[in-house]
C-alpha cells in the first residue's frame, strides 16, 4: 500500500489537524493512521511500538504494543522545582516510571499509550510547559549552554534560547484545539502559518548557543548555531553565526552524511533574530522538498554553494555579516560535582548514565531527585550530554542536598570513570522504530569491558569521549566521538574513530559492520598504540585519544572538516 508523501500530508493538514481528534477518539485501535503518525510528531509526539514485544503479538495475531513518546519545549534546558515534581508525577502515572534527558537538553517520556495522550499533553500544559516543535519540521528545542560558572551570560543566553525558541514557533490552533480543547478557529481550514507556509520546512532545523570556552551544546553540529563573544568588560558583544552543521545519514548512501558548521561571520545581539530568520526561511525555500533523507539545510547549503547561502541570508536581514570574531573551546563535556557560580551561588553537576533518570536497584535517581525537588530553592538544568546541574544552591543548603545525593546513589560522578562521565548513547531498541542495533541498553556493558582494556594500558584515566547510537542518523551525536558505534544490524556496528574532544573535528569509518569481539580486539590494539607512543614531552593528558589517532596517521581528518573555518589544532 502507498501512502501520500510527507510534504502532501502537511499540505492537506488543515494547519496540522490532519483528522487527530477523531483518530484520538478511535478505542478500537491503539494506534494512528499513518498520516496523523506524521502529524501528531508536530504536537511534540511519536508514535512507536515495544519491538521486544513485535514477534510475539504478530504470533498472537494483535497489533504490536503501541505506544507514544512525547517530548517536552524546554529552550535552555531548565526547569523549576515545581516543574520537575510535576513531571516526576507524569513518569509515574501515564508514562514507564523512568524521565529521560535528551541530547537536546529537554526530557521525553516513554510508554504513554493512546487512551492517555491527550492527558498526559494536559498535565504537561499544567506544569506551564508545552510540546509544541519539540518534534516535526520546525525549529527544534534550541539548546543553550549550562555553563554554571558564568551566571551572568548563562542568564543571557538562556533568554536568547527562549527568544529563538518563541520567534519561530508555529502559529498553528492546532495544537491548543487538540490538545487542550482550546476554542476552534471558524476558518481553521484555510488558516496558514506566516512564517512556515502550509508545508512548514522541508526537514528539522535546529539551533543552539555556546559559551567558550565550553562547547557543551556541541553548536557545530547544529543548523544554526550562535557563539557568545564577550567583550573586556566581560559583558556579551554579540555572537558568531555558525550555519550547516548536522549529524544525520543514512547506510550505503553516500548523498547523506555528517557535516559541521561553517562559521560565517559575526553578528550584535540586535541582528541576531534576523539572522536566525533568513537562515531558516533560505531553508524554507531552497531545501529539498522531494528527497527527505537530503533536505537538511546541511544539503542545502552544499548543493548552492555556501557564498550563495550566506549572501541570501544577508539580502533577507537586510545587512552584511561581520568578520568572526576570535574564540576557543577547550571541551565539549560537562563538569560534575559542585561549582561556585559569580553570583555566589552553587551548582552541583550530576552524570545520568545515558539520561535515563529512573528507580532500579543499583540507584534510586528518580526517588532521590524528588526528595531533592522538595527542598531546592534553584532551579534544574539539563545538558546536552545528557546530565543534570542542580543549579542555584544556597551555600546553607549544600549539605543537605549532599546528603540526599549519597542517600539515593546520585553520586555516580563521584565513583565514575572519565570514560563513563563522557558517554552518549541514544534510547534505540525497543522503541525507536529506526534503531538496527541496541545503543542504551547495551552502554553499560559496552563500558565495562572498555573501561576494562583501559585499565589493561593503564589508561583507566583517559578521559576519551565514547558515543553509541542505534542507527547512523545521529541523535547520540555519534559522529563527534573520539570512539563511536553505529548501529548496522543486531550486535553489529561500524566503529567510528578520531573526532576531537571539542566538537570541531568529526570522525571517521574505521571498520565497517563489525561484532563487539571485533570492536574490543580493535580497541586493545589502539589502546596499547596510545599508551606507548602518544607524546612524551608534555603532560599525558594533553594529547587526547581523538588527536592521537590522527597524529599517528591512523584515521585521517575528514576533508568535509578543513574547509569550515573551525580551528583543528592536534594538540591543546
Amino acid at each position: 500500500m502507498s501512502h501520500p508523501s510527507v510534504e502532501k500530508i502537511k499540505l492537506e493538514s488543515r494547519g496540522l489537524r490532519g483528522s487527530l481528534l477523531p483518530g484520538l477518539a478511535d478505542a478500537v485501535t491503539g494506534s494512528l493512521n499513518f498520516e496523523d503518525q506524521r502529524l501528531v510528531k508536530f504536537h511534540g509526539s511519536y508514535q512507536q511500538d515495544d519491538r521486544d514485544l513485535r514477534d510475539e503479538r504478530r504470533r498472537q495475531k494483535l497489533e504490536p504494543a503501541h505506544q507514544f513518546m512525547i517530548r517536552i519545549r524546554a529552550p535552555g534546558g531548565v526547569f523549576t522545582p515545581a516543574q520537575w515534581l510535576q513531571l516526576d508525577r507524569i513518569a509515574t502515572t501515564y508514562a514507564n516510571h523512568s524521565l529521560r534527558i535528551t541530547t537536546r537538553q529537554t526530557f521525553q517520556f516513554h510508554g504513554v499509550i493512546k487512551r492517555e495522550l491527550k492527558t498526559t499533553m494536559q498535565a504537561i500544559n499544567a506544569a506551564a510547559l508545552d510540546t509544541i516543535s519539540a518534534c516535526g519540521d520546525v525549529n527544534r528545542n534550541v539548546l543553550g549552554s549550562s555553563n554554571p560558572l558564568q551566571s551572568r551570560l548563562h542568564a543571557q543566553v538562556h533568554d536568547w534560547a527562549q527568544r529563538l525558541s518563541a520567534a519561530f514557533l508555529p502559529t498553528s490552533r492546532a495544537y491548543h484545539e487538540i490538545w487542550l480543547d482550546g476554542e476552534k478557529l471558524a476558518d481553521s481550514g484555510e488558516e496558514v502559518d506566516s512564517l512556515y507556509g502550509k508545508a512548514y520546512l522541508p526537514r528539522k532545523f535546529k539551533m543552539a548557543i555556546a559559551v567558550p570556552p565550553l562547547n557543551d551544546v556541541d553548536v557545530f553540529a547544529n543548523d544554526f548555531g550562535l557563539i557568545a563573544i564577550v567583550d573586556d568588560a566581560g559583558d556579551l558583544a554579540g555572537f558568531n553565526v555558525a550555519i550547516g552543521g548536522g549529524m544525520g545519514a543514512t547506510h550505503g548512501d553516500a548523498a547523506t552524511y555528517p557535516r559541521l558548521a561553517n562559521v560565517i561571520g559575526f553578528v550584535t545581539p540586535g541582528q541576531v533574530l534576523a539572522i536566525a530568520e533568513a537562515a531558516l526561511t533560505v531553508q524554507r525555500d531552497f531545501g529539498d522538498r522531494v528527497e527527505r533523507k537530503h533536505a537538511r539545510f546541511k544539503y542545502t547549503i552544499d548543493d548552492l554553494g555556501l557564498d550563495v547561502v550566506v549572501a541570501k541570508m544577508e539580502e533577507r536581514a537586510g545587512f552584511k555579516l561581520q568578520p568572526a570574531r576570535g574564540f576557543r573551546f577547550e571541551h565539549n563535556g560537562d563538569r560534575f560535582g559542585w561549582v561556585e557560580g559569580e553570583d555566589g551561588r552553587w551548582h552541583l553537576g550530576l552524570r545520568i548514565p545515558a539520561g535515563r533518570i529512573a528507580d532500579t536497584d543499583d540507584a534510586r535517581q528518580l526517588s532521590g531527585l524528588r526528595a531533592i525537588a522538595d527542598i531546592h530553592q534553584g532551579e534544574f538544568r539539563l545538558t546536552a550530554n545528557q546530565n543534570l546541574i542542580v543549579a542555584g544552591v544556597p551555600a546553607d543548603q549544600r549539605e543537605r542536598i549532599d546528603a540526599l545525593v549519597r542517600d539515593y546513589a546520585l553520586d555516580i560522578h563521584a565513583r565514575a570513570s572519565r570514560l563513563r562521565l563522557n558517554a552518549i548513547a541514544c534510547v534505540a531498541l525497543p522503541t525507536c522504530a529506526l534503531a538496527m542495533a541496541e545503543a542504551e541498553r547495551y552502554l553499560p556493558t559496552l563500558l565495562d569491558k572498555t573501561e576494562a582494556l583501559l585499565a589493561k594500558h593503564g589508561l583507566q584515566d583517559a578521559p576519551i569521549h565514547l558515543r553509541i547510537s542505534g542507527c547512523p542518523n545521529g541523535c547520540s551525536r555519534p559522529y563527534l566521538g573520539e570512539i563511536a558505534l553505529v548501529g548496522k544490524a543486531p550486535g553489529r556496528y561500524n566503529l567510528m574513530l578520531g573526532a576531537d574532544h571539542r566538537g570541531q573535528r568529526l570522525n571517521t569509518l574505521h571498520r565497517e559492520n563489525i561484532d563487539e569481539a571485533a570492536i574490543l580486539a580493535e580497541l586493545d590494539t589502539l589502546f596499547a598504540r596510545y599508551a606507548n607512543e602518544r607524546m612524551t614531552n608534555q603532560p599525558a593528558a594533553r594529547q587526547r585519544f581523538g588527536d592521537f589517532l590522527v597524529a599517528a596517521g591512523i584515521v585521517a581528518i575528514p576533508d568535509k572538516d578543513v574547509r569550515h573555518a573551525i580551528p583543528l589544532e592536534l594538540v591543546p
